[in-house]
């Protein structure tokens, strides 16, 4: 596939405008259509372990081949009107697969509620960008929290979008974040979805096995763009990027406790019931409000640089087929 503009051209306006609360956005959308789907599945089909495995089974392949097929169908109807409409349209597209700088001004928004309105205020902000339960949080595990989130967020709100992006435009990121918010919606361990969510978050680790390990890498470089501990970053994630139930998950996490030098991670609660997770990264020192200032430095550094080798490589081989 030939140099696709839309690309960095979507990136540009994630960095400038984020996701305007007014816009419609297609993850909306996915989600009405998951909570369809599952509704219409578990009332035709067997409420046993093996009704609900095919349900699940179901889902997770209806919506990813379902996105990419009305994705694809859009931007090509539009590429016939004119070439503009198709760029247009793909840009758009390209701009709200992307989730850098969303995330940056949430987890900012929980340090300065820290630092201004108190704990009670940044437990309530940090609610927002993060599954656990955050009433009971200390200002440390608030920190913690809004931390863990931008590295993790990372490989799945900025790489992996690009990663696919990179690799079939703007309707095979579309595709990606329909997976990624099936997982979010149905790929619990709990008694709903034991069953039915297994085949979504499967498909989802199958989805980000490269490009969370990429995004690690980019982490890493970005550590050492912006003056934080990247030999210390190689280190722990070379050491600790397996310290999670998800093949994926401490990739970013784990590089980025070695990048300030911190320890993340641990036993967390959700819906009420503690998880005794393994920690990540080693406590060389206690974690201050700064650390989400340095996260998000790393994250637009990490942003830059997964764009600018994923568009140079792009580039290279558009370069060699000619």
């Amino acid at each position: 596939m030939k140099f696709n503009p839309a690309i960095p051209c979507g990136f540009a306006l994630d960095l400038l405008l984020a996701d305007p609360g007014w816009m419609p956005h297609p993850v909306v959308y996915m989600g009405k259509a998951i909570s369809a789907l599952e509704d219409f599945l578990r009332s035709h089909l067997p409420q046993t372990p093996d009704g609900e495995l095919m349900g699940g089974a179901v889902l997770a392949a209806a919506l990813p081949v379902g996105t990419y097929a009305v994705a694809s169908g859009v931007c090509a109807l539009a590429r016939k009107i004119h070439p503009a409409a198709g760029f247009a349209v793909e840009t758009l597209w390209c701009w709200q697969a992307l989730a850098l700088k969303g995330l940056a001004t949430e987890s900012s928004h929980v340090q300065v509620e820290l630092e201004q309105d108190g704990l009670p205020a940044a437990r309530k902000a940090v609610g927002r960008i993060v599954g656990r339960d955050t009433q009971e949080l200390t200002a440390e595990g608030v920190i913690k929290a809004a931390v863990e989130t931008v590295a993790e967020n990372f490989s799945d709100g900025v790489a992996a979008p690009l990663f696919y992006m990179l690799l079939g435009g703007a309707p095979l990121a579309l595709t990606y974040k329909a997976v990624n918010t099936m997982d979010s919606m149905v790929g619990y361990k709990n008694d709903r979805y034991l069953y039915f969510g297994r085949a979504a978050a499967k498909l989802d680790d199958a989805a980000n096995l490269i490009p969370a390990r990429l995004a690690a890498l980019c982490w890493i470089g970005g550590a050492f763009l912006t003056g934080q501990d990247g030999k210390n970053a190689w280190n722990i994630w070379r050491r600790d990027r397996y310290h999670h139930a998800s093949p994926n998950s401490a990739q970013t996490e784990s590089a980025c406790a070695g990048a300030l030098r911190v320890q993340l991670a641990g036993p967390a609660s959700y819906f009420g019931k503690v998880v005794d997770k393994p920690t990540i990264g080693d406590p060389d020192r206690p974690v201050d409000p700064q650390d989400i200032t340095r996260a998000n430095r790393m994250l637009y550094a990490a942003g830059g640089l997964a764009l600018a080798v994923g568009l140079g490589l792009k580039a290279l081989a558009c370069r060699r087929r000619k």
